[in-house]
Parts: C-alpha cells; sequence; structure tokens
C-alpha cells in the first residue's frame, strides 16, 4: 500500500486579511491544498457572518467560504494588533487582501511594508478594477463586473432584459486566479527567494473566462446577442421541453447530428440542407428545434433520455443542486463531506475538485469563530 504524502500545499502559512466572497474563495483553495490559512478579521468580523442564509442566527454561506481556516481578531487601527500583524508575517509565505487599493497602506500592511518584513513574501491584492487606473477605487461587486464585462448582455431570453447568472461567477474568477498567480509565485519565490505584489482585478479575471463572447466579436465585429438557453454557435445544443419537464442536448458533429435524427425519427433532416452544417443549424436553430420538439413533447423527459444516451447523443435531465446532492455521482465523486456545526448542525462542505493521486483530499473543517487574539501568534 502507497503511503500519501502530505498535501501539496502543507507547510505554507497564509494571512487571509480577505472578507465577503472573492478573497475568502480564494484562500479557502489554497487551504483545501494543505496550507495553513489564518483568518485576520476585525472585531465586528467578516460582512458575510451576516449574509444568509442563517440556521439558527448563524450564516451557512460564511461556513462554506470559509472553511479548513483558522482565526484571529485583530484592531489593526491599534499598535499592539498591528505589531502582531507584523510577528505573523515574518513566518508567512502568502497575505492575501482585498480592501479597496489604498486602504492597506493607511493601515501599514501595504507590500511596499511588508516585503521590508519579509522579502520572500507572496503578497496577494483582489480588487475590482485592479490597483491603479481611473476605475480602481470604484466600489466592486460581482452584479458590477456581469454587466461591464458584456456576459450579462449576451445572457438571458432575445425577447427580455440582460440576466444576470446565478453565481456570483465574477468573484469566484478573482478567487480562482488569485489562488493560480499564488502557487505560481510561491513556485517561483522557492527558485529565487524573492517574493512580489500580485494584482488580481475581478474585470480582468471574468473577461478571461469569456473566450466564446470574445471569439464571436473578433470574427464579426459585432457584440453577441442574447440567444436563450441554446448556444450561440451550435445546434442542437441547449435546453428543449419533454412533456413532463426539461432536459438538455449536446450536438457538436455531423457524424453525431446523423444519429440524433434517426433517434427522433427524422432520418431526413441530415440531409437538409439547411442543416448542412453546424453554423447552418445555429442559423436555423428555430425550425430545427420545432422538428426536435414535436418528438420530445410527446415524450416524457425520462424517456427522451433513455432513447438519446441508448445510442450515446450527449444528454441530461436538467437538476437542482437538491437533486445532484441526492444522486449517486455525488457520493460516487465524493463531491462533499458532512461536518457538524455545533449551532447550525450538519453541513454539508464542499471538496476542491483537484484530484491528486500521490495526496488524498483534505476533510474539510468548519470556518473559524470569530474570537478575540487569544494572546500573541507566529
Amino acid at each position: 500500500m502507497t503511503t500519501k504524502r502530505p498535501l501539496p500545499l502543507h507547510g505554507v502559512r497564509v494571512l487571509d486579511l480577505t472578507r465577503v466572497l472573492a478573497g475568502p474563495f480564494c484562500t479557502g483553495l489554497l487551504a483545501d491544498l494543505g496550507a495553513d490559512v489564518l483568518k485576520v478579521e476585525p472585531a465586528g468580523g467578516d460582512d458575510y457572518r451576516n449574509v444568509g442564509p442563517f440556521v439558527n442566527g448563524e450564516s451557512v454561506l460564511f461556513q462554506v467560504v470559509n472553511r479548513n481556516k483558522e482565526g484571529i481578531a485583530l484592531d489593526l487601527k491599534t499598535e499592539a494588533d498591528l505589531k502582531q500583524l507584523y510577528r505573523l508575517v515574518e513566518t508567512s509565505e502568502v497575505f492575501v487582501e482585498n480592501f479597496r487599493p489604498g486602504v492597506t497602506a493607511r493601515l501599514g500592511v501595504d507590500y511596499a511594508t511588508l516585503s521590508r518584513i519579509n522579502p520572500k513574501l507572496v503578497y496577494v491584492s483582489i480588487s475590482g478594477f485592479g490597483q491603479e487606473g481611473p476605475y480602481a477605487e470604484r466600489p466592486a461587486y460581482d452584479l458590477i463586473m456581469q454587466a461591464l464585462t458584456g456576459l450579462m448582455s449576451a445572457t438571458g431570453d432575445p425577447a427580455g432584459a440582460p440576466t444576470m447568472m446565478g453565481e456570483a461567477i465574477g468573484d469566484l474568477s478573482a478567487g480562482l486566479f488569485g489562488a493560480l498567480g499564488t502557487v505560481s509565485a510561491l513556485y517561483e519565490a522557492a527558485r529565487s527567494g524573492q517574493g512580489q505584489h500580485l494584482d488580481i482585478a475581478m474585470l480582468d479575471s471574468l473577461f478571461t473566462l469569456m473566450p466564446m463572447s470574445l471569439s464571436r466579436y473578433l470574427a464579426s465585429g459585432e457584440a453577441p446577442r442574447r440567444v436563450g438557453n441554446r448556444h450561440s454557435m451550435s445546434a442542437p445544443f441547449g435546453v428543449f421541453e419533454a412533456g413532463d419537464g426539461s432536459f438538455v442536448i449536446a450536438v457538436l458533429n455531423e457524424k453525431l447530428f446523423r444519429t440524433f435524427c434517426s433517434v427522433i425519427g427524422q432520418p431526413q433532416l441530415a440531409d437538409d440542407p439547411r442543416y448542412g452544417s453546424d453554423s447552418l443549424r445555429a442559423a436555423n436553430e428555430a425550425s430545427l428545434r420545432e422538428a426536435i420538439e414535436t418528438w420530445s413533447r410527446a415524450r416524457s423527459v425520462a424517456a427522451c433520455l433513455d432513447a438519446l444516451q441508448a445510442a450515446g447523443v450527449p444528454s441530461a435531465p436538467v437538476w437542482s443542486i437538491k437533486d445532484l446532492l441526492e444522486s449517486p455521482i455525488a457520493a460516487e465523486r465524493g463531491l462533499v463531506d458532512r461536518v457538524e456545526h455545533p449551532v447550525i448542525g450538519p453541513l454539508a462542505l464542499a471538496h476542491q475538485p483537484i484530484r491528486f493521486s500521490a495526496h488524498d483530499r483534505r476533510s474539510p473543517t468548519l470556518a473559524p469563530p470569530l474570537a478575540g487574539t487569544a494572546g500573541d501568534r507566529r
């Protein structure tokens, strides 16, 4: 039996001065990978402690985002607590903050100050618009980023209003790139002996996750339009209606389209010149959809999926997160671990998705309670 090694970031200390979502999501990912993350909060705590949903007065969202961390409360406007933070910096490899640009300098915890204490420190700043420029000091929320990047304008029903996504993808993308940048900078610091300052902007991060919108703009010079619950450039690729609900189909090549046409009892569609290529099918999606839903509306979702999946056509029911977590695949993939919170009760906390052959995944632990300094920590 092979003995698994400690997690990749085992022994790496991260000082987490972040709050709300983008920063805590970044440091949560680092904690999942084995880092020793110390969440530093003011006496009033992270704002997310007061954001629902709540169970018995405790924020479930705070628990989900801040798993696997320890905690300490410091008032950086006092000399004693600021000095304690400096002592923590001496023995830390990473410092992550998501204050509005300029705040860290006023508090005395900016990169210039902390890098003199620890030249090897990887200092990560996560903000809406970056550390410099005309937008740098503007307040930033996920909603703002979805609006500014063009993501919202390309999402929703073509006859309706621009639609925001159901998750805070702007915050999460910044956290994800923050974690990627951190591990990259740690690798470089191990070679050079020098740390550096990482400037992670939510705007940049979300834009980077929009290659299809960018390619559509570059190809046509026109802004992508909303197309509803279907792929913007392929068909049939989207949500379709059965007699008792919705399901999705993903057909992306000619061989599969021919197979699909046979499954729905309309093999002649494969030779119809309107559907002779993926781009033509997308241009004529309305008539193709009508033909497909003539077949699917006469059947249940289960019957449609049985026929499609038997023929190897990628398809699935439209599940809720409840459906997913109660399905066999959630257990097979180990999507969550169950932990017991003293106030909330049982919690299902997510794992990070990367599986390493040499490491067991970290079992999630509860977010830290809001506590005092509890003495001097180094």
